[in-house]
């Protein structure tokens, strides 16, 4: 495994299906700022976990996923930022398994972590009010639902610009019939 140069907090994601993954990242490739656009489309579960459990949080979503089938989820929505724009996800299980991880690191999370979560991806963000609300009301008129299923979760390590891929883990639970 790959162990990072210096401690960096950790963010974990979840994992998008290639077509959501690309349609995501077209729309942020196409309306991010340029000059911040470092980052893929992604959903985050986790901002900042502590670098010192890095293996902790390597094993628990190896486990996790191991025992998780691929979950269920609908892009919704578009999503005010304030100076940004999203895609609003709802995923009741995908909550449950964060809520999981988050119970299991009581005590170590920041605020932010702490905090109710909303899922969403980020397609624009750190724009003037007015060209947030422009892109919203573009994109709402368009807009249709997405269902989809999470593939599984990923670690990243925080360092500032593009983040260092720190895990990657499949949903690897058959589904029951």
């Amino acid at each position: 495994m790959d162990v990072p140069s210096s401690p960096a907090p950790l963010i974990a994601t979840a994992t998008l299906p290639g077509d959501i993954q690309a349609w995501a990242d077209h729309l942020r490739t196409t309306h991010f700022p340029p000059e911040r656009n470092f980052l893929k489309a992604h959903v985050t579960l986790f901002h900042a976990l502590p670098p010192m459990l890095l293996e902790e949080v390597r094993s628990l979503m190896a486990t996790l996923a191991g025992d998780t089938s691929p979950i269920d989820a609908r892009i919704d929505a578009v999503m005010d930022l304030g100076g940004g724009t999203a895609l609003r996800i709802l995923s009741p299980h995908m909550l449950d398994l964060r809520a999981q991880i988050a119970d299991h690191f009581h005590g170590m999370l920041s605020a932010q972590d702490h905090s109710k979560p909303r899922l969403h991806v980020t397609v624009q963000n750190k724009v003037v009010r007015a060209q947030a609300r422009a892109l919203q009301d573009e994109l709402a008129a368009g807009f249709a639902p997405r269902d989809f299923s999470f593939t599984g979760l990923a670690l990243h390590h925080y360092r500032g610009g593009p983040w260092e891929a720190a895990g990657q883990w499949s949903f690897r639970r058959r589904y029951r019939s």
